[in-house]
């Protein structure tokens, strides 16, 4: 994750949700993609790494557990530059013009100068970061599955021109996140933090609820009265997300499909169902930052094992590429 702000619950959707059970069934690298931060948000670093602490906070509130995942910080790992650098003289540059994203985000962003090599080399950077720990898995969202089809691409492309009795490189396969895409407060299709349209994992019962309220819902529906329209209806997303009480939210989706529910009933209830998920979070995540030295403790080490890894990989690498020099 990129540490360019709080954390908020399409995090928590679209990839917590997700990392928290791979623990149990992987060996799992989750890492602070603070390089990543810099390809869009070079020109005010100030936050950066408070945002790296206190976005790990968040991962451990959430339920990742640094005795069973290796958690660190791209860029105390120095050996995914490296690798950056290598697979960059095979890589032809219309691969990475290609790539969806790319031209959506300099639509998106046109307050910011995005016309650096390191924009453009975002996702070779990335396929430096799966492919230097021989990840088999990568779990994704639909978004970033042109992201991975690249990675494999690239991979695939890497082993060709420096063939050796195994493939140097994994490909990686993606595993699909389990939730579509979480839309914002305001009824945008995605929850940002660019847009401020956001829940973030740290806000208080209060400022959950103040959220909540004003949350977008059936603009059709100017009555309590008035039957309202629930598929594709936010405040009924969210329910679906968060509330585990079932019979609680099929009896509010028929009440408003008929007209005789409010709301302000709909929407209490959601807030509450949100505080009751959020809370054990929030008092991880405190407990967490009330300890900060251990929390760097815990990012050091974390690098450190990935960097031996990733030093078998690299070592790997350049034997295959005859740039071991003995």
């Amino acid at each position: 994750m990129r540490p360019t702000g709080s954390l908020h619950l399409g995090h928590l959707v679209g990839a917590l949700g997700n990392w928290v059970p791979l623990q149990e069934q992987y060996d799992c690298f989750y890492f602070v993609a603070d390089w990543h931060a810099l390809t869009s948000d070079y020109a005010n670093t100030s936050q950066l790494t408070a945002y790296a602490y206190e976005n790990v906070a968040d991962w451990i509130g959430a339920g990742l557990d640094p005795e069973k995942s290796t958690l660190f910080v791209q860029s105390l790992v120095p050996e995914h530059a490296e690798l950056y650098l290598l697979l960059s003289m095979v890589v032809p540059v219309p691969w990475l013009e290609r790539v969806p994203t790319y031209k959506d985000q300099q639509e998106n962003l046109k307050d910011r100068d995005l016309s650096t090599i390191g924009f453009l080399g975002y996702p070779l950077l990335q396929t430096a970061d799966v492919a230097i720990y021989d990840a088999r898995f990568v779990p994704v969202g639909e978004d970033q599955v042109a992201h991975l089809e690249l990675a494999r691409e690239v991979v695939r492309r890497f082993n060709n021109v420096f063939p050796a009795r195994e493939d140097v490189l994994v490909e990686p396969q993606p595993l699909l996140t389990t939730f579509g895409r979480l839309p914002g407060l305001d009824g945008d299709k995605k929850m940002s933090k660019s847009l401020g349209n956001t829940i973030h994992l740290s806000d208080t019962p209060d400022e959950v609820k103040r959220k909540v309220m004003r949350m977008y819902t059936d603009p059709k529906r100017v009555r309590a009265d008035v039957p309202g329209t629930v598929e594709g209806n936010p405040v009924f997303v969210y329910h679906d997300a968060f509330n585990p009480n079932l019979p609680e939210v099929d009896d509010l989706k028929a009440r408003y499909r008929s007209g005789k529910v409010g709301d302000v009933e709909v929407k209490s209830k959601l807030a509450h169902a949100l505080t009751a998920r959020l809370e054990p979070i929030r008092e991880r995540r405190e407990a967490v930052l009330g300890q900060r030295q251990r929390l760097k403790e815990i990012l050091f080490e974390g690098s450190a094992r990935a960097r031996a890894v990733a030093s078998d990989t690299l070592a790997r690498v350049r034997d295959a590429m005859k740039i071991t020099y003995r």
